[in-house]
């Protein structure tokens, strides 16, 4: 899929270094989108990304710093962002958190504790709705953009120790229908990307990842595990014009293993 009326414009994506966030980057970039991604801790790797990017691609990358547990910083983050771009026209909300900070949160229903919820949900919700909120007031200033939020179809379908995340999933997943109500009237579509689970970094080191994997590949029709690019070539067409008239809605990408 080639979309050249996506030339030139510009992406903002929270956690682009490695995973679904990387291959989504990629997905843009080769469309000739500019890129804007956030990194939490490896800067290095950041840097690399963008000089690759650039070398690749052609486009212009550039990376920011951005604990998603403050995401009150996305004001100040967009403000660097209007310093190296003159335009946003899409926002993906992507990053997640792991470790520590998901303690009491990824677990199960019993053992679950308001830290490690509030953690979960102030990276998944809060996150979306500044990011969303900032990127909007620029996407106004262009006639439109698109917003999109990733989110598990672990808030329909039980997954062992999930429920924090599966829960704050569900959350988001509601948050963007209010957001696309209210801002359509601008032309920004706003919209959720459900995936099953998908092999990546985060996912291995979840402590149940090779029984996940085993019943994953068991419950697909396609025998398999999903993988990040399963996801960027969804956002591609989410934020395309080939989607003009999608906004409100949550499409999955689950490789069919919420029907059976």
């Amino acid at each position: 899929m080639v979309c050249e009326e996506m030339k030139g414009k510009t992406l903002v994506i929270s956690g682009g270094t490695r995973g679904i966030g990387k291959a989504i980057i990629h997905e843009f970039a080769k469309n000739g989108v500019n890129i804007a991604f956030t990194y939490n801790s490896n800067e290095e790797l950041a840097k690399e990304q963008v000089k690759e990017l650039e070398t690749k691609y052609a486009i212009k990358a550039r990376a920011y710093h951005l604990n998603i547990l403050e995401p009150d910083t996305y004001k100040d983050l967009f403000k660097l962002i209007d310093e190296d771009f003159d335009r946003v026209d899409y926002f993906i909300s992507n990053a997640i958190i792991s470790g520590r900070s998901v303690a009491g949160g990824y677990t199960k229903f019993m053992k679950l504790r308001p830290r490690g919820i509030n953690n979960i949900f102030t990276a998944t919700v809060n996150a979306f709705v500044i990011g969303s909120q900032e990127a909007s007031k620029r996407m106004q200033k262009v006639n439109g953009g698109s917003i999109i939020s990733l989110s598990s179809t672990g808030n329909i379908k039980y997954i062992e120790y999930y429920s924090g995340h599966g829960t704050a999933k569900a959350a988001v997943e509601a948050m963007s229908r209010y957001a696309a109500t209210e801002l359509g009237e601008f032309n920004i579509r706003v919209n959720a990307i459900s995936g099953g689970p998908i092999e990546t970094d985060a996912l291995k080191a979840f402590k149940n990842y090779n029984e996940v994997k085993d019943i994953t590949a068991k419950l697909s029709p396609l025998n398999r595990m999903g993988q990040p690019n399963d996801l960027a070539g969804a956002c591609l067409f989410v934020c395309s014009n080939k989607a003009s008239w999608m906004t409100g809605h949550t499409l999955v990408i689950d490789g069919g293993t919420t029907f059976k």
